[in-house]
């Protein structure tokens, strides 16, 4: 009891110097110099708290260590922190950095490369090589990360593009062999903070189900009505906006690209620009749907998944994984999940009671209405979780 009374003295008693080491301390990992200390210190004194958090993410340890190691999980299937920097990483940072949209991370032209004064590798399409020696100089990202386009660099054109889903570390983990709903199924993990599971409704027309998916698994078509269908009539019809993109191994190394099927590429199995793995086990269920090119539905625009806030503004259909991610980008779900992510990266918790809830509902709003600025939102988590 008397430990319990003393730290709750101590919390109460935080001052504004203890706040700003606070502050620091969540967005960067490590304590700051005396002068940033002081400044810091002063802007809360002066009431200007955001100010001393933009302050503490002037350190290259909130972009060479927060972020990517914030990021990296996104990156992977197996959500590996320490993986090493790659395009999708470096990409996510700089948008950070400097303010972009955060809403184009899903549909931009957007991509960031190392400063070419470093000497690095060039960026390559097959290999990792331009981003792990970046790291491996321990590179000072805030300074050296610098902006361009996956177009002009990639090969895809600039309508095929979709941020960091056709990124290469998202190619090479997510579009790899398989059927591309993982692409589909970890966007909804990474950037709408909820799983197929949690999304599954019945009630949805299963007419775009994809015919290696069996209507009586085991025998028992109960098993599919009752759940299988709850997922793929939904997911089907979104993740048919992949249907041009594949990753290719190019040997037995790590090496390998994405590859996509521009107009007038026609793949060898389906006659069409589809990638072949839209085909594959046909067998399964011959009447199911096939696929004949990306256009993309969002059937979860009505039923129990209205709920994840779809723009009105938005049609809910389209072609190209483009404006699939414009369609999750825009949603309820995707600001909320942005600012859930940072509260729990820096208050190192979930929010937990109704001020909290409260607390990620207003930045929330602030996010919209500072453009989808993510810097805001670290600054505001900050500030709420400085201690008292």
């Amino acid at each position: 009891m008397l430990l319990m009374l003393l730290s709750f003295s101590l919390l109460v008693q935080a001052g504004p110097r203890e706040q700003a080491k606070q502050m620091h301390d969540r967005l960067t990992g490590i304590p700051p110099s005396a002068a940033v200390l002081d400044a810091m210190t002063t802007h809360i004194e002066n009431g200007d708290v955001q100010q001393a958090a933009y302050l503490a993410m002037q350190d290259p340890a909130f972009y060479n260590v927060t972020l990517k190691n914030w990021i990296t999980p996104w990156t992977n299937e197996t959500a590996e922190t320490f993986a090493p920097l790659n395009d999708y990483t470096a990409t996510v940072i700089g948008m950070i950095r400097d303010d972009i949209d955060f809403r184009l991370l899903l549909s931009g032209d957007i991509l960031y490369t190392g400063d070419s004064s470093l000497g690095l590798p060039a960026y390559a399409t097959n290999n990792n090589r331009h981003y792990e020696e970046l790291e491996q100089q321990n590179i000072d990202l805030q300074e050296y990360l610098v902006a361009g386009t996956q177009s002009a660099v990639t090969g895809l054109p600039a309508s095929a593009t979709a941020g960091v889903m056709t990124s290469r570390a998202a190619a090479k983990a997510f579009f790899i062999d398989g059927t591309n709903r993982a692409m589909f199924r970890f966007t909804l993990m990474n950037h709408l903070c909820t799983d197929l599971e949690a999304l599954k409704d019945t009630s949805r027309i299963p007419d775009r189900i994809r015919q290696d998916v069996s209507r009586s698994p085991g025998g028992d078509s109960r098993i599919f009505l009752n759940s299988c269908v709850g997922c793929h009539a939904g997911m089907d019809p979104l993740a048919q906006s992949f249907a041009y993109y594949n990753f290719e191994y190019q040997d037995d190394t790590d090496n390998g690209a994405l590859q996509y099927n521009a107009a007038g590429q026609t793949n060898a199995d389906t006659g069409t620009q589809v990638q072949g793995k839209y085909l594959i086990n046909a067998n399964n269920f011959i009447h199911g749907y096939i696929t004949e090119n990306d256009q993309w539905q969002n059937y979860w625009r009505v039923g129990k998944n209205a709920i994840l806030g779809w723009a009105a503004d938005l049609p809910g259909q389209g072609s190209g994984a483009k404006s699939m991610g414009e369609e999750l980008a825009n949603s309820v779900a995707f600001a909320q999940c942005q600012v859930k992510k940072v509260f729990n990266n820096v208050c190192l918790r979930e929010p937990e009671n109704t001020e909290d809830r409260h607390q990620v509902e207003q930045m929330v709003g602030n996010f919209k209405a500072n453009n989808y600025a993510m810097k805001q939102v670290f600054a505001d988590t900050a500030n709420y979780c400085k201690g008292n």
